[in-house]
């Protein structure tokens, strides 16, 4: 059984670390402690950490003790133990692996990026690397290169833990670190919160820098967190992103009242071929908080649909520039035969087909961004069904029609530049992912929602 009761920061998030630290309650090499202990015992079993970095941790997490007890204070993050989904370059750390037994030297360069760096910054304590699907290119999480890390929600019987940042949700999840940190191209973030029964938070296309991480489509990829708690990722949110724009960033809270939101509900596309028992639960969920005075309105977004023809062609075409021709071909033997297939069909994409693709959705954009007019965000449910075991994958077919099932509505909001997340609705049983999307840039108004409903549900869960 996993011990989460015994995870430092899961009781209390961020904010009860925050002051225990800064009273001397805790320090964070004890908590460091802990969460490398926790490693030791569970990732064996649970395959999320590609890399662990037992003495520089331990090393950062006593320099921040001995940094708050001489007055001097990073911030929220201070001490605070967190994972880095492996695609990160990170310095003292081996070269990031991006899910592959691929030779990546001259793809990512030798240098941490301004992300990296900002985390530094902010006195996070870096426990080591998580494992990512190969090159990004999967959203069930499987991976025959690196191994595939296993959904601590059901211990019994072993289901794919979403990917593409399959380790960071599993980890996150499991009580191995505070948070942790992924990368999001169609949902890579969005669907191993959901499926792992936690926080995930998309942000909007281009906010934070991507520099010094792998690119699988530099159109469309984003940084995400994965948090136990909206609360906790509005925390490092702000914190990471005010080291990001040079300590100026500071946004006004305008308050969030049920009563006062109006939220959109897409009435296509999101919500076919929906589990019932998904539909039932987010159906339930809405009617719980229009009964508090949120507003729910239906809105029909037909460029949601469109993202079936973008992704296809952008993302292995993408691919093959990163990698180039020559080495795909000669190192394809290396790659897992499903995602070298995949890779394989950039090879006949046209210049012209993807310039199409690409002008149309920058029309969707603007489109869409219009029509947040008088919305405060749209909600759907994150998945169109709950974690499969990994033995359904065996079923190519079957397979395939997962994998598009956990994109669907995911991919939308990635590929008309809007910030996401996705929190867990408290159900017995295995986990269901709540999807709010928000504005290009409106990831601080976004995730202040996101508290709130959580705060909500968690009392309409009491209550039931």
């Amino acid at each position: 059984m996993l011990e989460l009761n015994s995870d430092p920061i899961r009781q209390g998030g961020i904010e009860l670390f925050a002051k225990r630290f800064r009273s001397g309650e805790l320090s964070s090499e004890s908590v460091t402690q802990i969460y490398l202990d926790r490693i030791n015992r569970l990732n064996p079993k649970l395959e999320a950490f590609e890399h662990i970095s037992f003495e520089d941790a331990l090393r950062t997490a006593r320099a921040m003790d001995l940094l708050i007890r001489a007055g001097t204070d990073l911030g929220p993050l201070m001490g605070v133990p967190i994972a880095i989904k492996d695609v990160f370059y990170i310095n003292k750390m081996p070269a990031p692996k991006a899910g592959s037994d691929l030779e990546l030297s001259g793809i990512l360069g030798v240098n941490e990026g301004e992300f990296i760096q900002a985390l530094r910054k902010a006195g996070c304590v870096l426990l080591g690397t998580t494992k990512s699907v190969e090159f990004c290119l999967g959203i069930t999480g499987n991976s025959k290169t690196r191994g595939t890390p296993w959904n601590p929600t059901d211990l019994e019987n072993r289901r794919v833990p979403g990917g593409s940042s399959s380790g960071s949700g599993v980890a996150t999840a499991a009580g191995l670190c505070a948070f942790s940190i992924g990368s999001d191209s169609g949902g890579s973030v969005r669907v191993p919160a959901a499926f792992n029964g936690i926080f995930g938070l998309k942000t909007t296309f281009g906010l934070w820098p991507t520099d010094g991480a792998f690119p699988l489509d530099p159109r469309v990829d984003s940084i995400g967190l994965l948090t136990k708690s909206a609360a906790d990722a509005m925390i490092a949110f702000k914190a990471i992103s005010s080291i990001i724009f040079g300590y100026k960033y500071d946004p006004k809270s305008s308050g969030v009242r049920l009563d006062r939101l109006n939220i959109g509900i897409p009435s296509n596309h999101f919500f076919n071929d929906l589990n019932s028992e998904i539909s039932s639960s987010f159906t339930e969920v809405n009617n719980y908080l229009a009964s508090k005075g949120c507003k729910f309105e239906n809105i029909y977004v037909p460029e949601a649909a469109e993202r079936a023809e973008y992704f296809p062609v952008s993302m292995p075409a993408s691919l093959i520039s990163i990698l180039g021709k020559e080495r795909f071909l000669e190192n394809k033997h290396l790659i897992d035969p499903i995602i070298a297939k995949r890779i394989e069909s950039g090879l006949e994409s046209k210049a012209y087909d993807f310039l199409s693709l690409e002008n149309r959705r920058m029309k969707s954009i603007y489109s869409v961004t219009q029509k947040f007019a008088g919305f405060d965000a749209w909600a759907t449910p994150t998945t169109a069904d709950f974690a499969p075991l990994l033995s359904d994958l065996d079923d190519s077919e079957k397979a395939l029609k997962l994998a598009l099932g956990m994109t669907q509505n995911t991919q939308p909001a990635n590929y008309l530049g809007l910030c996401a997340i996705s929190l867990s609705l408290p159900v017995d049983g295995l986990p269901i992912g709540y999807q709010l999307m928000g504005s290009p840039n409106s990831d601080f108004r976004l995730l202040e929602i996101a508290v709130e409903f959580e705060r909500s549900i968690k009392t309409y869960k009491k209550d039931n």
